[in-house]
């Protein structure tokens, strides 16, 4: 009678198992990426990394596109994103309205902005900006607009005319043709400008350096998931072939992040220009 019993019980507790062990192989968690670059070049670059992820934990992730920058922070600030690569303002931001927290990040660069010039202007120094047009991409790209207008203000006690033209290339062919006296960026950006304007700019001022993009995660995805993901990113690090992958990000050196390695930005006055 026990036997009975007892293999009555297995019977009806068995599909529970493979109903929940079913249902959490079908958990699907969404990524998403600030868009520097049009849709096909985000696809190009973060799919093969979140294929080997996903291959390498078990987890099943998406790629998931935002259209424009203001969508982007709209998704993180809603909790759209169950993970996302963000600029680290956005971080601060997203920690705060959602509870995001760091994964991993470049330990091998920081990121920091520039001030171009025309490569004959007679400007030499930050101060001679002063009542100056500067080109910046957007108000709240990071490098290349937020932290290099928080050191105009507080910093050198300046003011300065912005212009903003919606990208770094537009920034520097402002600058090469004397559309503006100067203009925000940031390293990467400009040695992937043709020679022909680069050739015509030079560097006045390189900002203050911090540590560069996140992969920041909700804290609805279960611990145990947010290990696997953070192993199979150190891993993929770990091998020739995946920091090629990384490098197109780019990711340098791929390491354990934590907010710590953000504190500096909270002391910078970004947010008197940051605009919601």
């Amino acid at each position: 009678m026990k036997i009975i019993i007892f293999q009555r019980f297995i019977y009806c507790f068995l599909p529970c198992i493979f109903i929940s062990t079913a249902h959490a192989a079908e958990t699907v968690y969404r990524m998403g990426v600030v868009p520097q670059f049009d849709h096909r070049r985000i696809q190009a670059i973060w799919q093969p990394i979140i294929d080997h992820v996903a291959q390498s934990s078990g987890v099943q992730l998406k790629l998931e596109g935002s259209p424009d920058i203001p969508q982007f922070e709209k998704n993180f600030s809603t909790g759209n994103f169950d993970l996302a690569y963000m600029n680290p303002y956005h971080l601060l931001i997203a920690h705060q309205k959602q509870g995001y927290k760091p994964l991993i990040r470049d330990t091998g660069r920081s990121l920091y902005g520039i001030i171009v010039v025309h490569k004959d202007s007679p400007l030499q120094k930050i101060e001679d900006l002063a009542g100056k047009t500067i080109a910046f991409p957007a108000p709240n790209a990071l490098g290349a607009a937020l932290i290099p207008r928080a050191e105009f203000t507080h910093k050198f006690h300046i003011d300065v005319n912005p212009r903003y033209v919606r990208s770094h290339t537009s920034v520097y062919l402002n600058v090469a043709m004397g559309q503006a006296a100067a203009g925000g960026g940031v390293q990467k950006t400009l040695e992937q400008q043709k020679p022909e304007i680069r050739n015509k700019l030079r560097i006045l001022y390189q900002t203050t350096a911090i540590a560069p993009h996140p992969i920041a995660i909700h804290p609805r995805v279960p611990a145990a998931i947010r290990k696997k993901i953070t192993n199979a990113l150190l891993q993929l690090g770990a091998s020739k072939e995946g920091r090629v992958i990384l490098n197109k990000v780019p990711i340098k050196t791929i390491g354990r992040a934590t907010l710590m390695d953000y504190e500096a930005l909270k002391n910078m006055g970004l947010e008197d220009f940051y605009v919601r």
